[in-house]
């Protein structure tokens, strides 16, 4: 199989962690219609396994995240209005469910990570890159609209006035700009990267996931206006943690002087 003409969203499952890739390696992971359906399909699986505890999104090879879009496809799937709205719902599917899962999703990032690619990132929970990353929106040299959603991501995760820098400029920015703005969550070197992504993610996968998926919630709804913030679920989450066995087993461990098994119930 000849991977540098493939395009395609793998999926597969090491122990707790769910690793997804993009592999569009010709066009550095430019993700195509087929690769957005790829990644709602596997956000979609691994949110109903519970045995993954952790999702971790990368992209083949050692050139980029992704890219992109795969413009190259685009007078096919994208020369209509038709085609444009179907396009852009199944892109805004996958990054939604990936926004929206339960469970905590970590960007491992290496190389180019643009448009697309950031958008991405921006709907994992945690971005960890390698030294040498390149980070950009280009949509201002390209001359096209960017939604709302996509730009209230970005200023959430860095601020009003670094996502204005972003957007104004269309230029590019080195990890450790990404860093300094909190694009980015740590910054560690290109030989370490993939060990440095599974050692935190399974930390976090041993964790009891009825309390990590409680954070993920509150602080979703913490982002958003207090007028639509669901108080009663952000009641309900915390009671689930308090009423489950993985309270009982956390307690008995720690009195125990042992590591605590939860086991998300």
């Amino acid at each position: 199989m000849n991977t540098m003409t493939e395009k395609r969203t793998l999926a597969h499952k090491d122990g707790a962690i769910g690793w997804i890739t993009f592999d569009n390696q010709a066009r550095r992971n430019a993700m195509s219609l087929a690769m957005w359906q790829g990644l709602f399909d596997a956000v979609t699986t691994f949110a109903a396994d519970p045995e993954v505890r952790v999702i971790v999104l990368r992209g083949a090879g050692d050139k980029a995240f992704v890219s992109g879009a795969d413009i190259s496809e685009f007078e096919q799937k994208r020369s209509s209005e038709e085609t444009v709205r179907a396009y852009d719902e199944i892109a805004h599917a996958a990054t939604r469910a990936l926004a929206d899962v339960d469970k905590p999703t970590i960007a491992m990032i290496r190389g180019f990570c643009v448009g697309g690619g950031v958008s991405i990132a921006l709907s994992c929970d945690l971005r960890i890159a390698a030294v040498g990353s390149v980070f950009a929106v280009p949509a201002a040299k390209l001359g096209l609209g960017y939604g709302f959603e996509g730009v209230r991501k970005l200023v959430d995760v860095v601020g009003p006035s670094f996502a204005r820098e972003i957007f104004y400029t269309a230029r590019q920015f080195c990890g450790e700009e990404a860093v300094a703005m909190g694009l980015v969550n740590r910054l560690v070197p290109v030989p370490g990267l993939e060990s440095y992504v599974r050692d935190y993610a399974a930390s976090i996968a041993a964790n009891a996931p009825l309390t990590v998926g409680s954070i993920k919630t509150l602080v979703a709804q913490a982002l958003k206006d207090e007028s639509q913030r669901d108080a009663q679920l952000c009641r309900e989450v915390v009671a689930r943690c308090f009423a489950s066995q993985d309270y009982v087993e956390g307690r008995t461990a720690f009195m125990e002087k042992r590591k605590p098994k939860f086991q998300g119930r």
